[in-house]
């Protein structure tokens, strides 16, 4: 029952972000200027909430837009009602619906859906990955310098040591190629499926990674913080890889 409830809310919000995509919509922002949210945000989790709370009406929820629906259920479901809220706001279709479920503190579920590009991510801990109901498996690539890499930014920081630039700049050095999607969800789901090798990001919430890195993990990647420790979506930096060149991505980003 959780999971198709899991399957049915994304394709319920995927279904909203169609009937808004490249159409006119309110925009809004949140913490600064490009930290946007839009109607369709608000009305894909409406539709995705209303879902989860028809077939479990005690669960917690954990959504981007609600904030933290309460309970004393053992169960959590993170959602992202749009992953990518930039790229949709400007008809760019590297956007996605984001649900991880969470039953006593272990991720169980995860789905990653971007339906203008009609992909479908999906993985069940213990039990693989697929995209489109096929296995998909991270790559082979064994050498960092030969590697293809993506992260992201976040809106505001202050300056650090090892900031996102600071890091950026190492492997722009080295010669790495690194792309900029704008959505966490579909980062992990790429190195999920050999597209890329490796993601890091310094700051993201639970609801940007909660389902893609169980994605990763079960497309066989290795996923940690920046220590190179288990993840947990709970804290915001994340490094994920096909396992063959997680050690040497940790050293570049901790400057070693």
């Amino acid at each position: 029952m959780l999971k198709e409830t899991l399957l049915k809310a994304a394709r319920v919000g995927g279904q909203v972000i169609l009937d808004y995509f490249n159409g006119s919509f309110e925009i809004s922002s949140k913490s600064s200027a490009n930290d946007l949210v839009t109607a369709a945000d608000k009305a894909a989790e409406t539709a995705i909430i209303a879902v989860i709370r028809d077939a479990f009406p005690d669960h917690y929820i954990l959504s981007e837009e609600a904030g933290t629906l309460d309970t004393a259920s053992n169960t959590r479901w993170i959602i992202d009602p749009i992953d990518g809220t930039v790229n949709f706001a400007n008809g760019i279709p590297i956007c996605a619906v984001s649900i991880g479920v969470e039953v006593n503190g272990v991720m169980q579920l995860g789905v990653v859906y971007n339906p203008v590009m009609n992909e479908f991510f999906f993985a069940e801990k213990g039990k693989g990955a697929t995209l489109n109901d096929k296995p998909i498996q991270v790559s082979a690539k064994d050498d960092l310098e030969r590697s293809f890499l993506v992260t992201g930014f976040p809106y505001h920081w202050e300056d650090m040591p090892n900031d996102p630039m600071v890091v950026f700049g190492r492997f722009i050095k080295k010669g790495i190629p690194v792309r900029r999607l704008g959505s966490a969800a579909i980062d992990l789901c790429w190195v999920a499926a050999g597209r890329f090798d490796g993601f890091y990001e310094h700051s993201l919430n639970a609801w940007d990674s909660a389902a893609g890195y169980l994605i990763v993990e079960e497309a066989g990647g290795t996923v940690t913080d920046f220590n190179g420790q288990p993840y947990s979506p709970y804290q915001p930096r994340i490094l994920a890889t096909n396992g063959k060149i997680h050690q040497a991505l940790l050293d570049v980003v901790n400057g070693k």
